[in-house]
């Protein structure tokens, strides 16, 4: 089968889209279908752009078997300015990519941005072949949830986009049951073209490796017990309870916050930090894929936080790699949404309240002083990451749909 991914970020990107769909290419490629890859220059989340993309509007490469076709309008400005206009621009590249991939059987790309769905349904008109929605964050409902987005005008708007994509796809994949609900009750899609398919992680590239290590050794990690938070520092993780946590075991002179990331509460973060004056949270910026499974070796308990205004029943994609890691978790987050269930049904961690400092603080002094518990949660959340959401496992699910998809185009 000829499959053709489209993809905002990828890989030397870094971040959850990026690894989602480098690993969904390879795993395709290595099952033995035809993959090109549709996808923009990379510039997101480096610190510097690699030589062979500088000064690059368009270019074809090949990776690990499967075909990489980057094409990038030109946006300028600051950073969440290109962010905003990639959003908008990107999608009309991603239409102009897809236009010179010859017969392809499917297309699946990658929401958000939202309007990759309206690339979609035009390549789908276009080269007659079936579209696919892979749903990943409710776009517009998170901005509205935030108070990001108010204006009633655009919200309707975005609105009426996301039910035109959700109508003019051939199907659509999310990735929890609580997903699947809201584009169904509240967005109108058709129950029998949406498909819960969790999203899907590596076990074989991340798994269960030494807490002591060269890279915990080289960063001082080996010594206390390390709490890790490796991800977007954005608006949605209500991260500043953290460092409010960090303050509230100041004195607990055997535990250390590691944040790994960038984002736009970064800086409020660390300066909360040199307010409170603490000396056991160290920050660390975003890191290749590459040093992702040391620093999820190096922590004793892997951090995921949402802040108490999501809505949305998300499932934060760092939750599998701390459970294919096999490190306990700890979710600060609102307590009904399909995180948490996942957790709980997966028996790898602990869940507290959304921006609570005391409850995660509390919850950190019991995992630091129970080893035992930490052990059994690793087990089972490693356990259950490869019999329900390994790679192979859920890129064979993907395949399935594909077929039938096809079959009925």
């Amino acid at each position: 089968m000829k499959v053709v991914l489209i993809s905002r970020y990828f890989p030397p990107e870094i971040g959850t889209a990026a690894n989602l769909f480098y690993d969904l290419a390879r795993a395709l490629a290595d099952a033995g279908h035809a993959v090109t890859v549709i996808t923009g220059i990379p510039w997101y989340n480096l610190k510097e752009v690699p030589d062979k993309y500088k000064g690059k509007i368009s270019m074809q490469e090949e990776m690990h078997g499967f075909q990489v076709k980057r094409l990038t309008m030109p946006v300028f400005g600051p950073h969440k300015l290109k962010l905003a206009l990639g959003h908008l621009t990107a999608p009309f590249s991603a239409f102009l990519s897809g236009m010179q991939v010859t017969k392809p059987d499917i297309f699946f790309a990658y929401s958000p941005p939202l309007p990759f769905g309206l690339s979609g349904w035009l390549l789908r008109c276009v080269k007659r072949a079936p579209f696919v929605l892979g749903v990943q964050d409710l776009h517009p409902q998170c901005y509205i949830d935030q108070g990001v987005l108010k204006n009633k005008f655009l919200i309707k708007l975005l609105e009426g986009l996301e039910r035109f994509c959700y109508t003019k796809s051939s199907a659509i994949t999310v990735h929890s049951t609580g997903n699947k609900a809201h584009i169904v009750q509240k967005k109108g899609a058709s129950s029998e073209k949406v498909k819960v398919l969790p999203n899907w992680i590596d076990t074989e590239e991340i798994k269960p490796l030494p807490r002591e290590n060269e890279f915990a050794r080289e960063h001082n990690l080996n010594k206390r017990f390390v709490v890790g938070y490796a991800g977007t520092l954005g608006m949605s993780q209500g991260l500043l309870s953290v460092v409010d946590a960090a303050y509230l075991l100041k004195k607990r002179g055997d535990i250390e916050f590691f944040i790994v990331g960038d984002g736009i509460e970064k800086e409020r973060m660390i300066k909360r930090a040199q307010e409170l004056d603490l000396d056991n949270i160290r920050f660390w910026p975003m890191q290749q894929k590459s040093v992702y499974p040391w620093l999820v070796a190096s922590s004793d308990v892997g951090l995921v936080t949402l802040n108490a205004k999501v809505q949305t029943p998300v499932v934060p994609s760092k939750i599998l790699s701390m459970m294919a890691a096999g490190r306990p978790v700890l979710a600060s987050m609102p307590l009904d949404g399909d995180a948490p269930g996942l957790i709980r049904r997966a028996g790898c961690g602990v869940c507290v309240p959304p921006e609570d400092p005391e409850a995660m603080a509390e919850a950190i002094v019991d995992l630091a002083d129970n080893p035992d518990r930490r052990e059994r949660f690793a087990k089972q959340g490693r356990d259950f990451v490869e019999q329900e959401m390994s790679l192979n496992r859920v890129v064979a699910d993907l395949e399935q749909l594909f077929a039938e998809v096809k079959d009925r185009a």
